[in-house]
């Protein structure tokens, strides 16, 4: 039975924060071997070149802000055309030579709404660790120009081949899927009020990275409804399965907010004001009237409660008054507003004992039904925090977080309880082991 009529926004925090040092392994691990290759002297306008690009060592990685530069080695194979003519005689052929460079690369790292991974890499400058040049004839031919202005036209297909790989190999969405996954499934809070925590996550919003003291930082926050729900049996897995769109934000909030519930049943509620009231004697008009009550019940209706009331004396028979359930946080009490009789008794009383409705005796018994309810309250706000606080999840996610304000909402009626509800909010974090 859900009893909430409003849901609440609420975000899970889930923290991202890879050190530089383990990016730059990632980077590595995945950018082995050849990076580029050409295998045609005919195309790039018949440059007459064919050409092999291999990383040479690892990479290097330093980060600021957004801006990531890359410190590349690379071997190069080159098998270039020639043409001379030494002492006259034209010769023409194809040599290959190797060389090795350093090339200093700027990149901005970045996520797609699909999830993706993405680095979007420029040259920033280049050195050579060893040049370029063939042999013909006995004579050393330095290329150097002419691979200069080869890789010029194809660094573009370096830098591409370089973001190729980062978003293939570099997967965030299957984290983001487990902890999606793990926010939908309902947790149990209270096992004596059968309360039951759901989360219906309904979007999911991030950061963008940035990079500083050696870290690489984003913060992805879960949207979604905090529902507060009792029930005898675990409720069903909230919200589609499927991982939406991602939202970039400049930044996430941390608000979360959870419902604390205590309930009362209807017959003990009557059982405690009884204890108040049944016996108690009223008098009227100057000791006129006299009235004792005798039994009390209740039960709700629509958003009132409905106090019935057994009176012998000077009125014999019931009466039936109605207020308005009411929980105040400072006191922690449940208490009834606004009591006033039932429009029925009203003309019962007007016809044959008018005498009662010109007392106070209504406001006599509203002061009187408060109940004892922060108890619960408070329980269930230490349950919930127990909860938050290091739940090892799985094996490598831990849920953590602090509950700070109590904020009253409303109390509600069910045909065998009266539920009060507060908020409490703050903040929850979901660390995934991976991504901090």
């Amino acid at each position: 039975m859900q009893i909430q009529n409003e849901k609440h926004i609420s975000v899970l925090n889930v923290p991202v924060e890879m050190p530089i040092a383990e990016f730059e392994k990632q980077i590595n691990a995945q950018l082995q071997g050849l990076i580029y290759e050409d295998n045609s002297y005919e195309d790039e306008g018949n440059d007459n070149l064919k050409a092999k690009v291999w990383k040479l060592n690892d990479i290097r990685v330093t980060a600021q802000d957004s801006t990531f530069f890359f410190d590349v080695p690379l071997r190069i194979w080159v098998s270039a055309g020639y043409k001379v003519s030494p002492l006259g005689f034209t010769m023409s052929g194809y040599m290959d030579t190797e060389f090795s460079l350093r090339i200093r690369f700027l990149s901005k790292v970045g996520v797609t709404p699909d999830w993706r991974v993405t680095t979007h890499t420029y040259v920033d400058s280049y050195d050579w660790i060893s040049e370029p040049s063939i042999k013909v004839a006995g004579l050393t031919i330095p290329i150097k120009a002419m691979v200069s202005r080869l890789l010029n036209k194809n660094f573009e297909k370096i830098t591409k081949a370089i973001d190729e790989q980062v978003s293939k190999n570099i997967d965030l969405k299957k984290y983001v899927q487990q902890a999606w996954d793990l926010a939908r499934q309902p947790r149990l809070m209270s096992e004596e009020y059968q309360t039951w925590l759901v989360v219906v996550p309904t979007s999911v919003i991030m950061t963008p990275l940035a990079a500083s003291n050696g870290l690489l930082k984003t913060t992805i926050g879960l949207k979604g409804y905090t529902q507060t729900v009792t029930a005898s049996t675990r409720p069903e897995t909230s919200a589609d399965s499927k991982l939406p769109p991602l939202q970039m934000v400049d930044r996430v909030p941390d608000n979360f907010r959870v419902g604390l519930i205590s309930r009362i049943t209807y017959r003990d509620a009557a059982r405690l004001a009884s204890q108040k009231l049944v016996g108690e004697t009223f008098k009227f008009s100057g000791d006129s009237y006299t009235v004792q009550i005798t039994s009390i019940d209740m039960y709700g209706q629509d958003d009132k409660l409905i106090i019935k009331a057994g009176l012998k004396g000077s009125l014999n028979g019931y009466i039936y008054l109605r207020g308005l359930p009411h929980y105040d946080p400072e006191t922690q009490l449940l208490s009834l507003k606004d009591m006033d009789y039932d429009l029925d008794t009203q003309n019962v009383i007007f016809r044959t004992a008018s005498w009662l409705l010109q007392s106070t005796f209504s406001r006599m018994i509203q002061k009187r039904m408060v109940f004892p309810v922060g108890v619960q309250i408070a329980e269930a706000r230490n349950k919930i925090q127990q909860a938050l606080t290091h739940n090892l999840l799985s094996k490598g996610i831990d849920l953590n977080g602090t509950l700070n304000e109590i904020i009253p909402d409303r109390v509600y009626l069910t045909p065998g309880h009266i539920y009060s509800v507060v908020f409490a909010t703050g903040k929850v974090n979901l660390r995934i082991e991976g991504l901090i």
